[in-house]
């Protein structure tokens, strides 16, 4: 696998489609159409992931609640997308249970809603992971002993999923790299290139490091820019873009041991009705969504105070024997929904359908959708892509089918028919000759899935790399070296935040482990002392955003 800077190299030749955004739809559409035969180019202003793709609800599921807004072919093709995303990446998309209490004046009684449960199954034909159950209040209450019982009626229990998104945007990444994609992080597109007749031909991109620039001719270009979508329309035109309606949606995590849940709990916010969630997530917990209106930066989003005390009260309410506070929220993180701008309409009602736009200049846009239903979304990208090629004349050949519905991701390749991750930890203790922890194994197949035993043979050959990146984690210095190596990690914040989850989970979001972290990263891409320093300060930088709502407390 080429390094960030390998790829950086390769850049210049050119290419059938160039992809602008490195996020899940940028990923996923370099996986279809290098998979189809076609010449690929991936560039991404900063890390994969970095944006929306790292900052989602970190769900696969089918949307309950878009079949009260009748959206009935979003919940089809999700449920469908769901059960492919369990198929071909076991590791990272889970089965998770989700309990939604109904209380006495809800909107929906508990019989509409077990309705409602019964057409969610049907649309998915019944290949949910488990087939849902009606729960009495007494059961709810050994379900999830910390759930406000007071006028509880009872709760459908169903199953959706949970992921590690920013894993499977990398994970679709590489393998579109094995399929012959160049992929090229931290490298902007400053201006389209155009053609004698107005139509872009290409994009000139920057090396976010080195100010280095490098043309990039394509007989087809994508803007998978997500939140960014406007601001990359409006390069290729003399007119400002307004495409988007994007959406903030803020998240908290606190110890499990203060909010303790064994499934994802479905929660109405007592002063809105906004759906919410309090979502287990190991040791653990985090609640969210907020659902409001963004118009600044897409880079400086991030949690207000206002958002974290919003979030805070509507756990209190649904947990009262569990009430946390500002001082229990260790993280947070905010993210974009790129949704299709709908006037007259509330926050959560715009629809989560997506859009293929091409531009007069040929630009071709992806925008809206959901992180469930990216496979299929990037399909049908790609499926444009190819009808202009074949319509200029720059395609000829025949393609090759993709199978991205069949085809495992890199991590799934090998993985058990019986989804034991238990014996996959197994394997990976023993490939790293006993030096590595239950835990540590465990996290690395369960992030890795069965390239865990690559990162576990770096632990058999140098066993100090079995260290713990942060003490008393189970995230080690191998994984620092397998993501310089073979998964394009190029900065500290790319391996804190995008290649492991320690920026989310550790107690101080690894800011006492990041000068030693540096170093080791350094060491292994020839960063100078100045060069940690500044990796270093730009992670300072990003925690400090992701605590910017404790200002407010001061």
């Amino acid at each position: 696998m080429p390094t960030r800077k390998e790829m950086w190299e390769k850049l210049g030749e050119d290419v059938d489609v160039l992809i602008i955004g490195g996020g899940i739809n940028g990923a996923g559409i370099a996986r279809d159409a290098s998979r189809r035969g076609l010449k690929v180019c991936v560039v991404e202003q900063k890390d994969l992931a970095y944006g929306t793709s790292s900052r989602s609800s970190k769900l696969v599921h089918g949307g309950l609640r878009y079949l009260e807004q009748l959206e009935f072919a979003l919940v089809f093709e999700s449920v469908s997308e769901r059960r492919i995303l369990l198929d071909i990446a076991p590791h990272l998309v889970n089965p998770l249970g989700f309990l939604f209490p109904v209380y006495k004046g809800s909107r929906r009684g508990i019989h509409t809603i077990n309705a409602g449960m019964w057409i969610y199954e049907g649309l998915s034909l019944f290949r949910t992971p488990k087939r849902h159950r009606l729960l009495k209040r007494a059961d709810v209450k050994k379900e999830e002993p910390a759930l406000r019982n007071e006028e509880l009626q009872g709760a459908p229990l169903y199953y959706d999923c949970s992921t590690d998104d920013a894993r499977l945007t990398l994970e679709s990444a590489l393998d579109a790299v094995e399929h012959g994609a160049i992929v090229a992080t931290w490298a902007r597109c400053e201006e389209f290139i155009f053609g004698e007749s107005g139509k872009i031909e290409g994009a000139r991109v920057r090396d976010q490091f080195t100010g280095a620039t490098k043309e990039i001719r394509a007989s087809v270009t994508i803007n998978a820019t997500g939140p960014w979508t406007d601001h990359l329309l409006s390069m290729a035109s003399t007119k400002p873009s307004e495409v988007l309606r994007p959406t903030k949606g803020v998240h908290i995590v606190v110890d499990s041991s203060r909010l303790p849940v064994n499934n994802a709990v479905v929660c109405f916010h007592p002063e809105d009705k906004r759906v919410l969630f309090a979502i287990p997530w190991g040791e653990q917990t985090y609640i969210g969504t907020t659902d409001t209106d963004y118009e600044g930066d897409p880079g400086d989003v991030y949690a207000t105070l206002e958002d974290v005390d919003y979030l805070i009260d509507a756990s209190n309410h649904y947990f009262p024997e569990h009430q946390i506070s500002r001082d229990d929220v260790i993280s947070t993180w905010a993210g974009l929904r790129p949704l299709i701008r709908q006037g007259g309409v509330s926050e959560s009602a715009v629809s989560r359908e997506h859009e293929i736009l091409i531009s007069e200049q040929g630009l071709i846009t992806i925008a809206g959708g959901k992180l469930t239903t990216y496979r299929r979304m990037s399909a049908e990208v790609v499926d444009t892509a190819v009808k202009m090629l074949r319509m200029s004349g720059k395609l000829k050949e025949k393609l090759k089918a993709a199978h991205t519905d069949t085809e495992p991701l890199p991590g799934a390749v090998g993985w058990p028919e019986d989804d034991d991750h238990q014996s996959v930890t197994t394997q990976v203790l023993e490939k790293s000759g006993g030096h590595l922890s239950a835990e540590s194994a465990r996290l690395l197949a369960n992030t890795y899935g069965m390239r865990a035993l690559d990162v576990a043979a770096l632990v058999a050959d140098k066993p100090e790399l079995a260290k713990p990146m942060v003490q008393g984690r189970p995230e080690v210095y191998a994984q620092i070296d397998y993501a310089v190596n073979h998964e394009l990690a190029a900065t500290l914040t790319d391996m804190l935040i995008q290649r492991t989850q320690i920026f989310y989970r550790a107690k101080d979001q690894g800011i006492g482990d990041a000068p030693k972290v540096a170093a080791h990263m350094g060491g292994l891409l020839g960063w100078s002392p100045e060069d940690i320093e500044r990796n270093v300060a730009q992670y300072q930088h990003d925690v400090s955003l992701s605590r910017a709502w404790l200002d407010a407390c001061l």
